[in-house]
């Protein structure tokens, strides 16, 4: 990124000549393929190059914003001065401006980020073809597919700011991923699997992906609709990351500010169980969200967000800070790598054998999640459980409830996490919970 370097240092140059109080800028570069195979053939070959830059300025506490794609010093400047007129029809905000100096990250950290895969083309049309076979060939009833996909990327990104920071971060990513699709009676189910990792070392073998996403097709076959009723449900370790998820977006400093959250006004209170913790780790190693500065380069730190069931931070920018009279929390951009603290020594299939009678949820449908008030309804399926064991699937039904209600109700956390994203959870079982079905 050192051609950028020079541009960012020229571009914030510029913007202060024409008077902004203060300005950010940031360039990124990207390039990576990916190859979808299907019906035992290449399907798409995507390749793709891009590079952007983007300019923030600040005047008087008015704020504008402006990008491009084209990198030469005439667009840029072009860019500068198109973010300076919009600045001009912004409103004043006393709550606008950088995040303080101060909080700016001293150093970099290297995070183990960056692992380019020397993959060709061909060997990855390979991978996919290979891929989506072993789920074809896994059984009879594994009839067609929507296709396995490899796919690979290299990013880089600079971000710089009027405050004398500047930030480089470099990361790669790749993912294998198949969709199957089983037949039995005249009734089909579909059903996928993926691996993703920052090194592609730690990806699983592409053939396991393909025989993983036949597996889970065939154990739909023959899927019931339940009557409604209320039961312990188990949240599998593929689903169980969209509860924090919801979590997170209650305490970030937008919902909060807006007073569109169930969990305004809850520091320092309880809001689940005194055997629930979840650390918030932006230094992991390889993790899909490891950074030592967030968006404003404000630095990183580990930190406990909901420290035995009592809710310790929120989610915050030195925008949404200042709205709520706090600090930032080095979180401009999102949250960072989510651990959640196993609560025992057992893991989903621990937990089946303990449940008389309950529903496991493998799948969820639709986003019925109102985060103002907590309302929680989606559609799943999964298994119903009897006396410890899987006892048939289950599709078309609605789990429903309130979130705040099932944070407070949740019994166990297994140590059984899927780590293939930036939230690591394990199975997650949630006492009572109203079930829709016939």
């Amino acid at each position: 990124m050192e051609q950028h370097q020079d541009k960012a240092e020229k571009a914030l140059k510029y913007a202060k000549s024409l008077g902004a109080n203060e300005a950010s800028v940031g360039f990124a570069d990207g390039e990576g393929f990916s190859v979808t195979a299907r019906n035992r053939a290449i399907e798409t070959v995507q390749d793709y190059k891009d590079q952007s830059f983007n300019i923030t300025v600040y005047l008087d506490k008015s704020v504008g914003s402006a990008s491009s794609n084209n990198l030469s010093e005439s667009a840029i400047k072009a860019t500068i001065d198109k973010a300076f007129s919009l600045s001009s029809l912004t409103a004043t905000d006393d709550c606008n401006g950088l995040a303080d100096k101060e909080r700016m990250a001293p150093g970099a950290k290297d995070l183990d980020l960056y692992f380019p895969w020397n993959l060709d083309i061909k060997e990855a049309e390979t991978m996919a073809i290979e891929c989506e076979a072993s789920a074809l060939e896994y059984d009879d009833k594994v009839i067609n597919s929507e296709g396995a996909t490899v796919g690979s990327y290299v990013n880089q990104s600079l971000y710089a700011n009027s405050h004398g920071f500047s930030g480089e971060t470099k990361s790669t990513g790749h993912s294998i991923s198949c969709t199957a699709i089983a037949s039995d009676n005249g009734l089909m189910e579909m059903d996928y699997d993926y691996t993703s990792a920052r090194h592609y070392k730690d990806l699983q073998d592409h053939k396991e992906i393909g025989s993983l996403a036949a597996k889970q097709a065939l154990d739909h076959l023959g899927s019931k609709k339940i009557k409604t009723t209320k039961a312990p449900v188990v949240f599998s370790p593929r689903v169980s990351s969209s509860l924090i998820s919801h979590l997170m977006t209650a305490i970030s400093g937008s919902s909060l500010y807006r007073n569109a959250s169930f969990l305004v006004d809850s520091k320092d209170k309880k809001i689940c169980p005194e055997f629930i913790s979840i650390r918030e780790e932006p230094h992991l190693k390889r993790g899909f969200s490891s950074c030592y500065f967030d968006a404003e380069g404000v630095e990183t730190v580990p930190r406990c967000i909901v420290e035995n069931g009592v809710l310790k931070g929120y989610l915050l920018s030195s925008y949404s800070a200042r709205r709520l009279g706090l600090d930032t929390t080095g979180n401009a951009g999102g949250h960072h790598n989510l651990i959640v603290e196993p609560t025992a020594d057992e893991n989903l299939e621990s937990m089946i054998k303990n449940i008389d009678s309950g529903f496991l949820v493998t799948g969820l449908i639709g986003y019925g999640v109102n985060i103002v008030n907590g309302d929680y309804s989606r559609g799943a399926n999964g298994f119903w459980i009897e006396n410890g064991e899987i006892a048939y699937p289950v599709s078309e039904v609605t789990v429903a409830g309130n979130l705040k209600d099932m944070l407070m109700r949740i019994i166990t956390i297994g140590n059984d996490p899927e780590k293939k994203g930036s939230i690591f959870s394990g199975s997650v079982l949630i006492d009572d919970l109203m079930i829709a079905g016939e």
